[in-house]
């Protein structure tokens, strides 16, 4: 039996592009080909790419350029994803030695444009094959029977939709991922049954902007709609997480739905950006600051324990001293649970690269810095504060030789938020009842709590069974 041909794939940047390299992946396994952990041990190197800020943009680049300069001759260095949309030739000029650029809208070409590229290779190609169309993201109709999730231990991600339509100024997603694209909601709720049915407890739903979903496909209230769907169709699911709302398009349905529903933990990503309506307004986000107001106190009214998190940036061309102590003292006022500070990174090929009075970068880090600085005295105090009391934590893993496990409350999200490190050895995926014993910035510290106690289930105070 002739031996296997072997790839290499590095996934780089968020959850969104984590389940793209998972679903090429599995394109590839049912063609015949092998995952190795080691990029000599490839016929095949891939790297999905990000491209949604400088920093991203240049680690992607760095892991190209080393893969290329150690490429074998026998070997094919294909970049894949956002940054491959985004600068197509331009990318194998800045990576000599690409083979093969793949563009985010035909990812599930993959395997067609892997043959060609080693084809093309065996005749000592001396340009890189492209595969970079504009329009042709076919969502829910050509995934080629690929799955779209990400399974992380006891959790899992699923994309519901692909693209954006909002119009932000320093966003280059539309121009990478093109329009909103939502997935069928019977495709979404058969993988959330798969996964509830190998033993998934948390699935996290994903998408660039999660409350638009069902818009293209007529639907009203989509995100809460399938939301109830799932839950019906996959009761042995324990969490389902809500990332990246949108601000003005958290409804009062939706409000309902997390409030009333049990499986959804009351968590909410919800990124605002900045507070200032005139900032808001160049950057072209909803800049009506009373609506957040409203629905922040509509939201914890209905539930009392919810965790928001929330990014802003700082920095963004024009941003005043007075523009920026505003930004200040609505997170004093409003005392958000989690909160990522970004500076503005320049993007080309975005409105806002346009804008005029440019803040300089150190500037900029200085009000990161500074609002960073705030919110860490608010989530400390937010932490102490649930010191004495019981959370269901969900078991990632543990430290045999510390003697410690480590899992994660309702309250944080996988990779971006806090954890929980608890005395002893827990299996892994297990739900247990833990009482917090200690506080810091953004973990926490706790012990198995003895039963029947208190218990904080997402977010509501039960009585352990």
């Amino acid at each position: 039996m002739p031996n296997r041909p072997a790839y290499y794939l590095l996934s780089l940047g968020c959850s969104k592009n984590t389940v793209d390299s998972e679903s090429m992946a599995q394109l590839l396994d049912a063609a015949g080909y092998v995952s190795v952990e080691k990029p000599r041990q490839a016929d095949v190197l891939i790297v999905n790419t990000c491209g949604f800020i400088g920093p991203a943009r240049e680690e992607s680049v760095r892991h190209l350029r080393a893969l290329a300069e150690r490429k074998k001759r026998n070997q094919v260095l294909i970049a894949a994803g956002c940054l491959a949309q985004l600068w197509g030739p331009m990318l194998a000029e800045a990576v000599p030695g690409l083979d093969g650029v793949i563009g985010t809208r035909r990812w599930m070409d993959i395997v067609t444009f892997v043959e060609q590229v080693r084809a093309r290779r065996n005749g000592i190609a001396p340009q890189p094959l492209y595969h970079l169309p504009t329009d042709a993201l076919t969502v829910g109709e050509d995934e080629r029977g690929a799955r779209r999730v990400a399974v992380q231990g006891a959790s899992a991600y699923l994309k519901i939709a692909d693209g954006c339509r909002r119009p932000c100024s320093f966003c280059t997603i539309p121009t990478i991922k093109g329009t909103l694209k939502s997935r069928p909601p019977e495709r979404i709720i058969a993988e959330a049954q798969q996964l509830a049915a190998q033993g998934v407890r948390e699935l996290i739903l994903i998408a660039q902007d999660l409350t638009d979903y069902g818009n293209d496909l007529g639907m009203r209230d989509g995100l809460a709609t399938l939301i109830t769907q799932i839950t019906r169709a996959a009761p042995e699911l324990a969490w389902i997480r809500l990332m990246y709302a949108y601000p003005g398009a958290v409804t009062d349905r939706l409000i309902e739905v997390m409030a009333t529903n049990d499986k959804v933990v009351k968590y909410l990503d919800l990124p605002l950006q900045h507070a200032h309506p005139a900032v808001l307004r160049r950057m072209r986000r909803p800049s009506n600051v009373e609506w957040v107001y409203r629905t922040l106190e509509k939201m914890r009214a209905a539930m009392p324990n919810l965790a928001i998190r929330t990014t802003f940036i700082v920095g963004f061309p024009g941003e005043t001293d007075e523009e920026f102590e505003a930004l200040l003292r609505f997170v004093e006022e409003v005392q958000f649970d989690r909160v990522g500070v970004f500076t503005y990174s320049l993007e080309p090929q975005s409105p806002s690269a346009a804008l005029p009075h440019h803040v300089p970068a150190a500037v900029a880090e200085e009000r990161r810095e500074a609002l960073m600085l705030l919110q860490q005295r608010i989530s400390l105090r937010k932490n102490q504060q649930l010191i004495g009391q019981t959370l269901p934590v969900l078991i990632e893993g543990y430290d045999a030789q510390q003697h410690i496990s480590v899992g994660r409350t309702y309250r944080d999200a996988p990779e971006i938020d806090g954890l929980v490190f608890i005395e002893g050895l827990i299996p892994t995926g297990e739900f247990v009842p833990v009482q917090v014993t200690g506080a810091m910035t953004y973990d926490l510290v706790g012990k198995v709590a003895l039963l029947p106690t208190t218990v904080i289930k997402h977010g509501a105070a039960q009585e352990a069974a």
